[in-house]
C-alpha cells in the first residue's frame, strides 16, 4: 500500500483568513432578522464566543438563550439567512479581509504534491460546510482542500477529527486511520480537538488568542504566524 500521506487539517478563521468579522456580523444579523421579538426581550443578541466554536454549537447555545426550539428545520432556516448575510458582508466595499501571512505560499507549496502521496491538506473547521466554501472560494483557496470536517458534522469540535480522517480515507480509497495527522489552528479549542483524536497540533497566534494563552494549552508547536513558509514546512515535516 505504500507510505501513508501526512494529513494536514487546517482551521479557517484566524488561521488561514481574516474576514474582518464578516461571519460574526452575519450571525448577529440573521438572529436579529429571524427572531426580533426574542432578541428584543433579551436586550439584544446575547454575546457569542466564536473562538474555535462550531457554528452548530453556537446556534444551539443561542437558541437556548433566546428560548427557541432547536430543530433541523429551525437550523436550516437560520443557516440560509446566515449564509445570505455572509456573502453580502464579504462583498462589502472596503471590508474585504485577507489571507493571513504566509498562507498563499504555504498552500502553493503543498499543492505541488498533486497526487496526495506525501501530504494531504484538508479542513477541520467550526464553519458549516457551506460557510466554509463561501469563505474559501471568496479568498481563492478552496481548490487546495479536497476534504474536510465541518461545524454541521457535529456541534462538538472534539468529534470532528475522526470525521476528517474518514473522509480522507474515502477520498483516497484506503484506510488512513493510522496516518500521521497534524491540526493547524489558532485557538485552544483547536488544540483540545487535536488531542481528542491523538493528532499533533501546531498552534498559530494569528487570530484573537495570544501566544502566551495558547502556550498554556501545551501545543506541540507554537508559532506567531505562518509567515516563514520554509520554516513552517520544516516543522510540518514537508520537504
Amino acid at each position: 500500500m505504500g507510505t501513508l500521506p501526512h494529513l494536514l487539517l487546517f482551521d479557517i478563521d484566524g488561521t488561514l483568513i481574516n474576514t474582518q468579522g464578516a461571519g460574526m456580523r452575519a450571525f448577529t444579523s440573521a438572529f436579529e432578522q429571524l427572531y426580533p421579538e426574542q432578541v428584543a426581550a433579551c436586550g439584544g443578541v446575547p454575546g457569542i464566543d466564536f473562538s474555535g466554536s462550531t457554528d452548530s454549537g453556537i446556534v444551539m447555545g443561542m437558541f437556548a438563550e433566546l428560548g427557541i426550539d432547536d430543530s433541523n428545520s429551525q437550523r436550516e432556516r437560520f443557516y440560509a439567512v446566515y449564509l445570505s448575510f455572509l456573502r453580502r458582508n464579504l462583498g462589502e466595499p472596503g471590508i474585504t479581509g485577507s489571507l493571513l501571512g504566509g498562507v498563499a505560499g504555504l498552500l502553493g507549496h503543498l499543492a505541488e504534491d498533486v497526487g496526495g502521496t506525501a501530504v494531504l491538506p484538508g479542513l477541520l473547521t467550526g464553519n458549516i460546510a457551506a460557510g466554509a466554501r463561501i469563505k474559501t472560494d471568496y479568498y481563492g483557496i478552496s481548490g487546495h482542500f479536497r476534504f474536510g470536517s465541518y461545524g454541521d458534522d457535529h456541534h462538538d469540535r472534539n468529534q470532528l477529527g475522526p470525521v476528517a480522517v474518514n473522509r480522507a480515507s474515502d477520498l483516497l480509497g484506503r484506510d488512513l486511520s493510522s496516518a500521521p495527522v497534524t491540526v493547524i489552528g489558532d485557538t485552544a479549542k483547536d488544540i483540545c480537538c487535536a488531542r481528542a483524536f491523538g493528532a499533533r497540533v501546531v498552534a498559530v497566534a494569528s487570530g484573537s488568542i495570544s501566544a502566551r494563552e495558547l502556550a498554556g494549552h501545551d501545543p506541540d508547536v507554537l508559532l506567531e504566524n505562518l509567515d516563514d513558509v520554509p520554516g513552517v514546512l520544516a516543522l510540518l515535516g514537508v520537504d
